[in-house]
């Protein structure tokens, strides 16, 4: 994920938070807001219920590429929906046990949720 692509700023991830786009699963939470940027933008965060700073790390790696593979690539719902947003993927104790194709598909679900042309 480039960096003119991620939300850097606290005040970015606490408005992405405080939207009314909200989605809840298994390995992770997703919240998004439409933005003004220039592009769709993705910040990652690791729930301190993830006791070890080795198991934060890997859970936000795994979350980074999925955002990359499926909220910022080219086929994937931000671009389809013309709209720009700034999304906040955080990560839960189970997105280090679920398997990498779960962890995609639960993002996939996530996205349409998320990014539905109605709030």
């Amino acid at each position: 994920m480039d960096s003119l692509r991620r939300l850097r700023r606290r005040s970015d991830f606490q408005s992405a938070i405080k939207g009314r786009r909200f989605h809840s699963g298994q390995a992770l939470v997703g919240f998004a807001v439409p933005s003004d940027a220039a592009q769709s933008r993705v910040g990652v965060t690791v729930s301190r219920k993830i006791r070890s700073a080795v198991e934060r790390n890997r859970a936000r790696r795994r979350l980074r590429e999925v955002a990359r593979l499926h909220l910022l690539g080219p086929g994937s719902p931000l671009s389809q929906v013309g709209i720009r947003y700034d999304v906040v993927l955080i990560a839960r104790p189970a997105a280090l046990e679920v398997s990498f194709a779960d962890l995609k598909a639960e993002a996939s679900l996530a996205a349409l949720r998320l990014f539905k042309t109605n709030p």
